[in-house]
């Protein structure tokens, strides 16, 4: 069965105008609950991982400083939210909807979270909305445990996977690899294992054929035993802080190529829904509830 990670924390008030559009964390499974599409079942309700998994990829000084909101205030300006100890937590939170998700994809092949792909988080600070890089704490939860040991992030979000290509970036056992705008924020990129940088514009003929020319080679080389897959939505052509074009279709036949990639190669895979800014908030539901549908699909 496919295993869903989602707590009502998830949905976090905002000052009124703010660009992140929170609100898609509760339409999602209203929306994937309404069309059959997943029932309660599906879902589990995360909580309060052990701090000692956290500190296996973040720094203790930035992660005490950020608990006790204690950050500067140049620290907390760059993760774009107003700090608070429920903001706090909702990152912890879906931090252990991930190493959950880690744990029920290892038993069913896939697992999901309605949150995460918090990318940019670095060890040592939060940027860009994100301040725990919960793929990152679950790969690392994966190794400790003796669980799996090689271990492939697949980052499809607009955007480069800074904060992950940091923490990684020494370690061979887990392979980063990213697809991003070229013209993107970060403006500063890091070097993740591969990079492909694509230029502003890019339509789902380029960008399809650029993704199946490029994972089942890299899973011949890499040949891991787990995939993290941050599948971002942001590469909508209507998306007001993405530089890509695809349509809908074309995000689903992405998603499409990736889980059943996964699921041919018997490889689990968890997977974090990362960012998405169209100015129409139905257009994120359907296209992040495509990737949901899709899992049920491949997986059932």
């Amino acid at each position: 069965m496919l295993k869903i990670a989602y707590h009502p924390i998830y949905k976090h008030h905002l000052p009124h105008g703010h660009r992140f559009p929170m609100m898609k964390y509760e339409l999602l499974p209203q929306q994937l609950l309404h069309e059959g599409t997943c029932t309660a079942a599906n879902f589990f309700e995360p909580n309060f991982p052990d701090d000692s998994h956290i500190l296996e990829v973040h720094d203790a000084t930035y992660y005490d400083d950020l608990v006790n909101l204690e950050l500067k205030p140049s620290a907390a300006r760059k993760i774009g939210f107003p700090l608070s100890t429920e903001l706090v937590q909702r990152e912890r939170i879906i931090a252990d909807g991930t190493i959950k998700g880690c744990e029920f994809a290892l038993e069913h092949g896939i697992a999901m979270n309605i949150a995460g792909g918090t990318h940019h988080a670095y060890s040592n600070r939060g940027e860009a909305f994100c301040m725990l890089n919960d793929q990152a704490i679950g790969a690392r939860y994966l190794q400790n445990k003796k669980l799996k040991n090689n271990i492939l992030i697949i980052d499809l979000d607009v955007h480069q996977g800074n904060g992950t290509a940091e923490i990684f970036n020494t370690d061979h056992s887990v392979f980063t690899f990213s697809m991003h705008g070229k013209g993107n924020y970060p403006f500063k990129k890091e070097t993740s294992d591969l990079d492909i940088a694509l230029d502003k514009g890019t339509t789902d003929q380029e960008y399809l054929s650029v993704l199946k020319n490029t994972l089942p080679e890299l899973l011949g080389k890499v040949q891991p035993d787990f995939i993290f897959y941050l599948c971002g939505v942001d590469v909508l052509a209507s998306d007001k802080l993405g530089t890509l074009a695809l349509t809908l279709e074309g995000c689903k036949e992405r998603d499409r190529f990736v889980l059943q990639t996964c699921f041919d190669a018997n490889i689990p895979v968890q997977c974090s829904m990362g960012g998405g800014y169209s100015p129409d908030i139905k257009i994120i539901v359907e296209a992040h509830a495509n990737t949901f549908r899709l899992a049920q699909d491949i997986y059932a």
